[in-house]
């Protein structure tokens, strides 16, 4: 460690010198007037007169061993090159890409001598059209603009200065961003000089992050670009300012930069921000089954650091252990300042690792914290134990509380609650897929604004009540609101692309850059920890969808169902560096949550192998195994599904999709009996019932809505979807339902922000899950049984689920009459008496009596008809008397 203090030292000198040189620069620049000579005059950035308009943000000086303690700042210093041996950067800066939010009068100035603002006094002897050309240092899509004015004006001409090339380096620009153009246009950067004497030349800030080294300007129309500092300045009056030493660019970085690869910094030229001091914070609700949270104050980092990268090169990890011997080991991840959804902060010293315990009683943690080169995406690699962090000890207690607890996979068709022992069946909402492209979202943004903008969840303003959670002054009311009216419909699901570049919305990604897939937004993930910790809060069941189709793989060059060219995503479907890092980083931030599955993939085309791979990845990583799912085209599910079955993989699921409603109750009833007999039942859950233009239609009446879709074509009403995709799903056996909105729809799949759009369907997902719960009907011990009522060819009109005829708590029947009517039913099988009683599955209510009260069993008894409108869909219940 003595080497490391000695450095230390040697580079707190080089910054208190620099520091107090730099001082003595800006204070000698105050009077210096420089020269035009022969119609071109250049000026060092950092020998500004003066500064204004510094109350948001300013320009800092760099230079060797001296870096402004100014965060947040994701940029190494960039000394090497600059002229002078110094440069300005305007700081904080805390939109580097497109994908970070954009604030106007903040991190933003389209208007010019706004904000931060250089002014340089300049004696011309020339007049005429002079052309501005700046030497500045890109790294990002979004640091990359300054405006030029003169005299206290900014004239049109010297507005928008734009780089697009040049990136990684130094290097000198004249080009206006406009419409027509937005890496800019040659000859429309200029200021006209008038009148000889002096004059200000100013800049402002237009993108914060932007590196400024030099400027110059010139008569000169067809001035070629230099290729290394430029002309030198002149002084016309005033001290001779003094520069720094200049650092020379080393080879490797100039190779590196050429190739668009962020550089090394130069030696001295950024001392280490203080790291943290190993100490562990618990917080949360100390109770059974709720989110407790371990935050450490560890190494500093940045969320688009490389060397090391704080998401693949250091790895956390924590032992929770009880006092009975059972232990849990969660990975923990970066999270800035440890406040990042309201400071969107992209660095800082926080750790941190949640966990929800299933035990009341005492607790003990132990941190596991190393570094190395991916040691987080791989347990074999051990890295180096880093001190003080790694071998952090600690306990809590947790007290008891009653709570239906984490919602497990236990070998049936139906998934259990791990506290309450209840069986669980799901109904909700499977659209929009783009659900996380939400405005009020750090780092998000819209790349098909036209077709497919940001969502703002306006309509569930109104839902959204004081007592619910927000970030940054009111931000995430929309959505919180939404999940609150689908919770107060009677609803327990509701699904979310959490990546979808280059797909269908293309404005979903937990990266800090749509194609980095390194480096993760630590402030848009803790926002959205926000809404699915409210999610679970309602009791919610969270459909992860970790992908679509568009991004399995690029080996082919299309999807696995159009012709489309896909973009290379996540290793080209396999399991290397970033679909690992991916699935890490969403165990380590959200499987803390009680009720979610992890779907492999809407449509998912990944070879089998791929799939095993990325099954059992996420199956070694995910301390609570939450159900693993998958999903895929309904011509694809025998080459998908069937390689998966039984002990062929540690999948526990799937979900499903078809090209019509009609085929729901058959297709689930296919994949439960098939999981079944290969030994290994699955749950089984319709996701996607209908075709791509329709799926589940908008109640009638909704928008004008009349039974036929935007291009006039008759589709169905939300009565057909109640009959063939909600129960039949459920008389199949099938584990629930969530509900897909057609693209031939208004707020559909892509688009929508209202799900009173289907406000009735959810009022029957409410009846259906309430028939279930409260009429005690044992649906994980029941199967179909359809030909015990005449159907067995499984046909769309009637279902029958059943129990063992010798259940010990007495058989029940559950017969759904889709049509209505009245059917025969077979109880050859079974003794004694059995009560009838008919239930409505589009009001709900108590059960009633028809005109049969009571049957025998020994053979086959008529169940006569309901007590009402006997043309409408009714439930019957045939139950055991005594």
């Amino acid at each position: 460690m003595h080497h490391i203090s000695l450095l230390r030292q040697v580079c707190q000198a080089a910054f208190a010198a620099s520091a107090f040189l730099s001082s003595s620069i800006l204070a000698q620049s105050k009077d210096v007037v420089f020269k035009e000579v022969d119609g071109l005059v250049a000026v060092e950035a950092e020998h500004f007169s003066e500064q204004t308009k510094t109350e948001t943000r300013k320009f800092y000086l760099t230079a060797n061993g001296q870096t402004p303690d100014v965060a947040p700042d994701g940029d190494p210093n960039h000394v090497a090159g600059a002229s002078g041996g110094a440069y300005l950067e305007v700081l904080p800066d805390t939109r580097r890409t497109h994908g970070d939010k954009l604030i106007k009068g903040t991190n933003f100035a389209p208007d010019p001598g706004k904000m931060a603002v250089l002014h340089y006094r300049v004696h011309f002897q020339t007049m005429g059209r002079y052309y501005v050309w700046v030497r500045a240092f890109s790294t990002g899509s979004e640091d990359n603009g300054l405006h030029v004015g003169i005299d206290g004006k900014w004239p049109a001409s010297g507005q928008r200065l734009q780089w697009c090339s040049g990136k990684q380096q130094w290097w000198w620009e004249s080009k206006q961003r406009t419409e027509a153009e937005h890496c800019g246009e040659t000859h429309k950067i200029y200021l006209d000089i008038d009148r000889p004497g002096e004059h200000i030349i100013a800049f402002s800030m237009r993108e914060d992050g932007f590196e400024f080294d030099k400027w110059l300007m010139t008569t000169n129309r067809e001035f070629e670009r230099p290729r290394d500092a430029g002309p030198a300045f002149q002084v016309h009056a005033g001290p001779q300012p003094a520069t720094h030493p200049m650092v020379a660019v080393q080879s490797e970085n100039t190779t590196l930069a050429t190739q668009g690869v962020p550089t090394k910094a130069p030696a001295l030229a950024q001392p280490r921000k203080s790291d943290g001091d190993g100490s562990v914070a618990i917080s949360g609700e100390l109770k059974q089954w709720h989110k407790v949270t371990l935050t450490m104050d560890g190494p500093f980092a940045h969320e688009q650091d490389n060397a090391p990268n704080p998401f693949t090169d250091l790895r956390m990890q924590v032992e929770f252990k009880h006092s009975s011997g059972k232990s849990y080991t969660v990975p923990g991840y970066f999270a800035a300042d440890g406040d990042a959804a309201e400071s969107s902060a992209a660095s800082g010293t926080k750790w941190r690792a949640h966990f929800a315990a299933d035990l009341a009683g005492e607790w003990t943690y132990r941190v596991g914290f190393h570094r190395g080169q991916l040691c987080a995406l791989d347990p074999a690699v051990n890295g180096t134990a880093v001190k003080p962090f790694d071998d952090q000890q600690g306990a809590f207690n947790i007290a008891a509380a009653q709570h239906r607890g984490r919602l497990e996979y236990v070998g049936k068709h139906f998934l259990r609650f791990a506290g309450s022992g209840e069986y669980f069946l799901k109904a909700g909402a499977d659209a929009p897929e783009t659900l996380l492209g939400y405005a009020d979202f750090d780092g998000t943004v819209a790349n098909k604004p036209g077709k497919v903008p940001l969502k703002t969840y306006t309509p569930h303003l109104r839902d959204w009540t004081e007592q619910d959670p927000s970030w940054q002054g009111g931000k995430g009311k929309g959505l919180i609101g939404a999940i609150n009216y689908l919770s107060s419909k009677g609803c327990n699901a509701f699904s979310f692309l959490t990546y979808n570049a280059g797909g269908d919305g293309d404005n979903v990604w937990p990266f800090t850059q749509r194609d980095d897939k390194l480096h993760y937004d630590c402030s848009k993930l803790d926002q959205w920890s926000i809404v699915f910790d409210h999610g679970t809060a309602r009791g919610m069941y969270l459909h992860f969808k970790l992908q679509e189709t568009e991004n399995d793989d690029n080996r082919s060059g299309t999807n696995g169902n159009t012709s489309k060219p896909v973009p290379t995503s996540l290793d080209d479907g396999r399991l290397g560096a970033e679909r690992k890092l991916y699935c890490r980083e969403l165990i380590a931030r959200f499987a803390h949550n009680l009720a979610l599955n992890w779907n492999l993939g809407e449509e998912n085309t990944q070879s089998t192998q791929e799939q095993r791979d990325m099954i059992d990845y996420i199956a070694a990583l995910d301390a609570y195994d939450h159900p693993i799912v998958v999903h895929t085209y309904p011509e694809q599910q025998e080459q998908v599904y069937g390689p998966l079955l039984g002990d062929k993989s540690q999948l526990t699921g799937v979900s499903l999709q078809n090209s019509g409603i009609h085929d729901t109750h058959r297709d689930t009833l296919h994949w439960v009996k098939a999981s079944a007999a290969a030994g290994k039942p699955w749950v089984v859950a319709f996701d996607e019932s209908g075709t791509a233009a329709h799926g589940q239609c908008p109640d009638l009446g909704y928008r004008g809505y009349d039974g036929h879709d935007k291009t006039g074509k008759m589709t169905y009403t939300e009565h057909e979807v109640r009959q063939q995709t909600l129960w039949g799903t459920l008389m199949a056996g099938g584990a629930g339902v969530e509900y897909y909105f057609g693209y031939q729809y208004a707020e559909n799949d892509l688009d929508c922000e209202d799900w009173r759009s289907r406000d009735r369907s959810w009022d029957y997902c409410r009846v259906a899950l309430e028939f279930f719960r409260d009429q005690r009907i044992p649906f994980s011990e029941m199967s179909n049984h359809n030909e015990l009522i005449g159907n067995p060819e499984n046909t769309n009109k009637k279902y029958c689920l059943a129990t063992p005829a010798d259940m010990e708590a007495g058989a029940v029947y559950v017969v759904y009459l889709a049509q209505g009517g009245t059917t025969d039913l077979d109880l050859s099988a079974a003794d004694g008496k059995f009560g009838v009683q008919w239930f409505n599955p589009r009001s709900g209510g108590n059960p009633t009596v028809g005109t049969v009260a009571e049957v025998s069993g020994g053979g086959v008894v008529q169940l006569g008809t309901p007590p009402a409108d006997a043309e409408q869909d009714w439930v019957v219940i045939v139950r055991a008397n005594g």
